[in-house]
């Protein structure tokens, strides 16, 4: 990270999480050079998916709904989240140059220990208590420009996190656990005096000691439109929270321990006239290369392969490999 980057904290007072996403949109956006900015904001009742889910497979959106909450779509990959007020979001805005996960990690989780609480990063995504998780991040690029986000669970309500996830059965026997509830955990039951307020102030303290800086600047929003009434009008869209759902005609699901993937064709004159891809991978880019590729091709297991090859001078080529292997297992 550049020796002259200054350090700079947002915070939303809003619930809103059209809005919340609208800033952290905005602030990615714009980032300077010589910025790292910490963005901490709250959503309530609300269920997050990834830039490439189905919303009607990761959420009981009536249910949600029907109580009052709202869905919301972010721009990052990975899988669907709950947010209430038991739960405080952090996002890290960086270029290139001064975008460092593992010290971005080392902020949470020197916060966390601040507070009394040791954890790690562990898995793909998460950061664990007591082998538990609390924290799920997610990260987006584009360009040089650079965001990582996640949850920190501190109070949050476990059995709204079971009322509105439809988590698949194939996820949860892939970590190895019995349901949703058992592998996740709030802060305040190994800490009960943590809260919200205490895990914020925290992660400031962290946010400097880490960097070897002082913020610099501090700014506090709440719901002033402003600049980003665009993209908040973009977040609240039953376009993007929802989008389009057609029928299709053929359907290939497959849960990779990297994530799963569920490829959707619609077929005209035996090419592919529709390819849509739903996934909780952390790579977005990935989905929609996967899509780009098979678009307009002759639906037929060779140039489906054939054209998924092309994919290895982007991506690790094992990866690749694995998907096409799946694919040639099917019946095509």
């Amino acid at each position: 990270m550049p020796n002259n980057c200054a350090l700079k904290l947002v915070r939303s007072l809003s619930f809103n999480p059209w809005y919340n996403l609208a800033v952290e949109e905005e602030l990615f956006r714009n980032i300077k050079s010589d910025q790292v900015i910490l963005y901490l904001w709250q959503n309530e009742n609300t269920v997050v998916i990834g830039r490439n889910q189905n919303p009607w497979r990761e959420c009981r959106c009536k249910i949600l709904e029907e109580h009052g909450g709202k869905l919301a779509r972010r721009l990052s990959g990975g899988g669907a989240v709950y947010h209430d007020l038991g739960n405080l979001n952090f996002t890290f805005v960086a270029k290139e140059g001064a975008f460092n996960i593992k010290k971005q990690l080392e902020v949470i989780i020197e916060a966390v220990k601040l507070k009394g609480i040791d954890a790690e990063f562990s898995g793909r995504n998460d950061i664990v208590a007591q082998g538990k998780k609390f924290s799920g991040n997610a990260f987006y690029y584009d360009d040089d420009n650079c965001y990582h986000h996640g949850t920190l669970l501190v109070a949050s309500d476990m059995k709204k996190i079971q009322q509105y996830l439809q988590v698949s059965k194939e996820k949860i026997k892939s970590k190895g656990v019995n349901s949703v509830e058992s592998r996740v955990v709030n802060l305040n039951t190994i800490n009960p005096g943590l809260d919200i307020n205490n895990l914020s102030a925290a992660l400031e303290q962290s946010f400097q000691q880490v960097y070897h800086g002082t913020i610099s600047e501090t700014k506090v929003i709440d719901e002033d439109m402003g600049s980003v009434k665009k993209l908040y009008e973009k977040y609240s869209s039953w376009n993007w929270r929802y989008g389009e759902s057609p029928k299709f005609e053929m359907t290939l699901y497959h849960r990779f321990k990297w994530g799963d993937l569920d490829i959707n064709f619609n077929l005209k004159d035996g090419h592919i006239s529709k390819v849509t891809v739903f996934s909780d991978a952390i790579d977005c880019k990935l989905i929609k290369d996967i899509e780009e590729v098979l678009l307009g091709i002759e639906f037929s297991k060779k140039a489906i392969l054939m054209n998924l090859e092309n994919l290895k001078n982007r991506y690790d080529k094992n990866l690749i490999d694995e998907i096409k292997n799946w694919i040639d297992e099917k019946e095509i």
